[in-house]
């Protein structure tokens, strides 16, 4: 790896990032080079639209030409052709990328296929940052099912909010900034029946007036959330996650609002979570952003169903007030659900600490 595959590999991501929104598929970015120059570049932008290498060839002779690309070429048939062929058409020279697609379908496969037609493969270049890029549709792609992420704004001891309810701003204007951002990024927002009764969200992405606006999931096992309350007016879908304990003249009323009413079977604390999260990824979503209280929060820790954390931390201590999580039902460390720290990040006065769950 030399300080140009670096330069090159950083503009293909980049041009990934750069697209708003290719969901369900990952953010590709691809660049050519010759004679260390760029002559080509592009990114995917969704599903049914060319992929970034094949844009990239388009229409110009790379005889000769190293290839940066964000994730290993294709070498399947899916919504479109293969790119590992095109490549070896095309007559590169040197392919570069950062890791191998997890993808069952492909999983070193367009590697394997490029080498054996004589072009040059080197792997491992800014793979962290094209890791951190797409981590979100590499855990969907690995397992099968949507990455759930529970965000939470914690006081320094670990609180939710005061004694007296309050729980406005434990955090600043910038990490409030970055949830925004982390809400556009995310299929779906989750939240408990408390959040809408107690504070009535709206549960939008205040970024830009043409940002991607998630799904907005209320979990209400019994039917406590008023068709009033202001997380229908907004024009994004909504769904409510039930059980039979509800009525059918609330599932009505919901329904009447335009949401999207899913019956599952009932949980320790309410709704099966875990049926919950399967019915979501059957969706194609790659990411469940959970912000509930700390019931919620329990919940989702309980049934084993988090696999990140993103804790908010600001620099206030609450003392004697609700905690951000409780009644988990351990007894020993044995028990302990345990993650393992990947970022930590400081928007102004405040912390945040991104953990992951490891050997799911």
């Amino acid at each position: 790896m030399t300080a140009s595959d670096e330069r090159f590999m950083a503009r293909a991501l980049e041009l990934a990032r750069a697209v708003p929104r290719p969901s369900p598929n990952p953010r590709v970015g691809a660049v050519l080079v010759r004679d260390g120059a760029i002559v080509a570049e592009a990114a995917h932008e969704g599903p049914g639209r060319p992929h970034a290498e094949r844009t990239a060839l388009d229409g110009i002779d790379a005889t000769g030409c190293t290839l940066y690309v964000t994730l290993e070429p294709c070498s399947h048939q899916g919504r479109t052709p293969p790119c590992a062929p095109a490549v070896v058409e095309a007559g590169i020279r040197r392919v570069v990328a950062p890791f191998e697609d997890p993808d069952v379908r492909v999983q070193g496969r367009g590697f394997e296929m490029l080498r054996a037609s004589g072009v040059e493969v080197s792997v491992g270049v800014l793979a962290s940052e094209a890791r951190a890029l797409n981590s979100a549709w590499a855990h969907q792609r690995r397992t099968g099912r949507a990455r759930v992420t529970l965000k939470l704004a914690l006081s320094l001891d670990g609180r939710l909010a005061a004694t007296d309810g309050s729980a406005r701003w434990i955090t600043g204007a910038a990490a409030r900034a970055h949830v925004h951002t982390r809400r556009a990024e995310a299929d779906g927002i989750v939240v408990g029946a408390g959040t809408v009764a107690s504070d009535d969200p709206q549960l939008t992405a205040r970024v830009s007036t043409d940002v991607h606006q998630p799904a907005r999931v209320i979990v209400d096992s019994v039917g406590r959330t008023s068709s009033r309350a202001r997380v229908f007016a907004v024009g994004a879908q909504v769904i409510v996650a039930t059980t039979h304990r509800c009525s059918h003249e609330t599932q009505t009323a919901w329904k009447e609002t335009g949401a999207e009413v899913v019956a599952l079977p009932s949980g320790p604390g309410g709704v099966d979570l875990s049926a919950l999260v399967a019915e979501l990824s059957r969706r194609d979503w790659l990411e469940i952003y959970c912000e509930g209280g700390a019931r919620l929060a329990s919940s989702l820790l309980r049934e084993r169903v988090v696999d990140r954390l993103e804790l908010y931390y600001g620099p206030v201590v609450l003392g004697d007030s609700g905690p951000g999580i409780g009644g988990l039902g351990i007894d020993s460390m044995d028990q302990a659900s345990r993650f393992t720290l990947v970022e930590t990040r400081r928007f102004e006065d405040d912390v945040l600490v991104i953990l992951e769950r490891g050997g799911r």
